[in-house]
């Protein structure tokens, strides 16, 4: 994965921080553990499945990019998807993310997972700093029912701990790599 550019966030929870501090501290140790099972992998790599489940390291970062901009563009904001999922058709093709990131080279998928959690992390940045954690979100459920911004980052915190157990059994399956965390 390439060099990022944010500020380098703490590698833990604030151990006493705000409740604000706290979760996306939490959202960020999974988005780095994950990062970090799915690094330096070519082709072959990402698309290695762990029988007997399709699921592949490449799948996951289409998956998490896609999610990513759901999450904090279209939920949190209620802004467009950009590319490439505006012109996807979820509804004629579901888990298209999935079985189209095969046929993406690795620089593809790591470029696309990056560049949606810079805009996720603008975005609940641009969120927090004109509101709180309770405040709503724009993008209403089917019953009329706005999730808080901390909905949003309790579900992308599971959805990442979810994903990041998945990485973690199909790299050790690639080339052994293990461990909770990566290193210091």
């Amino acid at each position: 994965m390439s060099e990022n550019t944010e500020p380098s966030p703490l590698l833990e929870p604030p151990v006493a921080g705000s409740e604000a501090d706290t979760l996306v501290g939490s959202l960020e140790r999974q988005r780095r553990t994950f990062a970090w099972k799915c690094e330096g992998l070519d082709a072959a790599g990402l698309n290695t499945p762990l029988a007997p489940s399709a699921v592949t390291l490449g799948g996951l970062l289409k998956h998490l990019a896609l999610v990513e901009d759901e999450y904090f563009t279209r939920r949190l904001l209620g802004k467009p998807l950009g590319e490439p999922w505006d012109t996807a058709a979820p509804d004629v093709e579901p888990d298209w993310e999935w079985r189209s990131a095969a046929a993406d080279p690795p620089e593809r998928l790591y470029a696309l997972w990056e560049a949606a959690v810079a805009r996720s992390r603008a975005h609940l940045r641009q969120a927090l700093a004109e509101g709180d954690l309770a405040d709503p979100v724009r993008l209403t459920w089917p019953d009329g029912r706005a999730p808080s911004v901390r909905r949003v980052l309790v579900d992308m915190i599971e959805e990442y701990a979810r994903h990041t157990g998945h990485a973690d059994l199909i790299r050790e399956a690639v080339d052994g790599r293990v461990g909770e965390d990566p290193p210091r």
